[in-house]
């Protein structure tokens, strides 16, 4: 158990931060909800007003009550959400105190204690979790990130009389189950909905302002900087172009290499060779190298499936005979991992296979030519601009996906970068929003 003690330096809250705070007031239009929500883009304030509010309601209403916090995993919840929220809630008469073996933040007010249990909305097991678990409010952070029977369990467990409902999310696609179900029926189910800009973040500088707008275009744009819930359709790296990232030297020095691995014994199977400088802002990727092999044969050969066996020995071929160079590889391929380790390498690691985080990563990397491609990669060359959405899929599921087809390079690519940003993260803003930004 750890009794937290420190300061926070309030800034002045923007008129929707204030709503967020201010709203379940009894001189509020609004006390009565059930609930609200926020959304909008990256880094616009939603996260701090959301969670001091959520708190403080709850100490006003509430003595000897249980409450939920969610997130999508517990370890990203303490760090976007509880970590700035013990810093506000130390620097009030309030006291905090967390048991992290339970997931639990026992808060005093006063007379007043309530109890705070940490939850993570990662998958449809999740649900199981918070069954049984009698609650007098919740707060998800990042709500459209978790799967939908999660968050109906949840709310379902808010029977407390007076209990409300707070959500925050940055938008994904339109068909999204949470656009759809609960910001589309927001006055159906009297919820307050709060629509946030990065100018309603007055912690951030204009300078700070333009450098997001660079970051991002098409898809990633709408959504991260202008907080717009779009279609992702078209081609994905359509600010990818030969003129800026496509290049046969570098101009910096390599610090680490590594290899990425999209594995497939009839689709095609990659590997890339990257090299890599910097850290958060200021990192770089170049890469100079790819292994392609397609068991179906194509426009090189004909087809020839290979085993596991056959491709470490090219792997090893591919790395000059070290076995100590890193290898990122596409986690579903269990065998192959093992088989990797068994004939010596020593530093195999599996992949993030998030998606969507993956791709923001690779595009916000070529957006700002921070990602190079050799002309030797004939075969990633060629994916780029067949790399496209499964709109179909986004409009019959709400999740956004490539189309399965053309994807083997491009996989490969987003499993090497957005790994190595994630191992080198610095000063860089969090991709997609899903990082500490508020």
């Amino acid at each position: 158990m750890k009794k937290h003690k420190g300061g926070f330096g309030f800034k002045k809250f923007s008129p929707k931060q204030m709503m967020l705070l201010s709203w379940w007031l009894d001189n509020s239009p609004y006390a009565d909800y059930d609930g609200i929500i926020a959304d909008g883009a990256i880094r616009s304030g939603k996260t701090i007003g959301m969670s001091l509010s959520f708190v403080m309601w709850a100490m006003q209403k509430f003595d000897g009550a249980n409450f939920a916090i969610c997130g999508k995993t517990v370890t990203s919840l303490r760090r976007n959400v509880i970590a700035p929220l013990e810093r506000m809630l130390t620097a009030l008469p309030y006291s905090f105190t967390e048991k992290r073996t339970e997931n639990l933040i026992t808060v005093s007010y006063g007379d007043r204690v309530n109890y705070f249990y940490l939850f993570g909305g990662k998958d449809e097991a999740a649900r199981d979790l918070i069954q049984g678990i009698t609650l007098a409010g919740a707060l998800f952070d990042e709500v459209a990130l978790m799967p939908e029977s999660f968050v109906n369990q949840a709310t379902a467990r808010c029977s407390v009389e007076g209990a409300k409902w707070w959500f925050n999310c940055n938008p994904e696609g339109p068909f999204h189950w949470f656009k759809t179900n609960w910001i589309d029926r927001a006055d159906e189910r009297r919820l307050l909905y709060v629509h946030f800009l990065m100018t309603d973040n007055k912690t951030l500088s204009a300078k700070t302002l333009e450098k997001y707008r660079n970051m991002y275009t098409g898809v990633f744009l709408r959504r991260f900087i202008l907080g717009e819930w779009s279609v992702a359709d078209g081609v994905i790296y359509s600010m990818f172009n030969d003129s800026d990232n496509v290049k046969s030297d570098i101009d910096f020095a390599p610090e680490r290499e590594f290899i990425a691995v999209d594995y497939g014994t009839f689709n095609p199977c990659v590997f890339l060779h990257f090299f890599a400088a910097g850290n958060g802002d200021s990192i770089r990727h170049f890469i100079d190298r790819e292994y392609y092999h397609n068991g179906r044969g194509g426009r090189d050969a004909a087809p020839a499936q290979k085993d596991d066996g056959q491709y470490s020995a090219d792997m090893l071929t591919f790395t000059g005979g070290r076995h100590d160079i890193p290898i990122i590889i596409d986690p579903s391929a269990s065998s192959f991992i093992t088989r990797l380790r068994h004939d010596g390498f020593t530093n195999v690691v599996t992949a993030k296979n998030s998606v969507a985080k993956g791709i923001s990563a690779v595009a916000s990397e070529l957006v700002q030519r921070r990602l190079i491609i050799s002309p030797d990669c004939s075969h990633t060359l060629g994916e780029i601009p067949c790399y496209v959405w499964d709109s179909k899929y986004a409009a019959s599921c709400g999740e956004d996906r490539p189309l399965k087809e053309n994807d083997h390079c491009c996989d490969a690519m987003r499993y090497g970068v957005y790994f190595d940003m994630i191992s080198h993260p610095g000063a860089r803003p969090s991709l997609s929003g899903r990082g500490a930004r508020g």
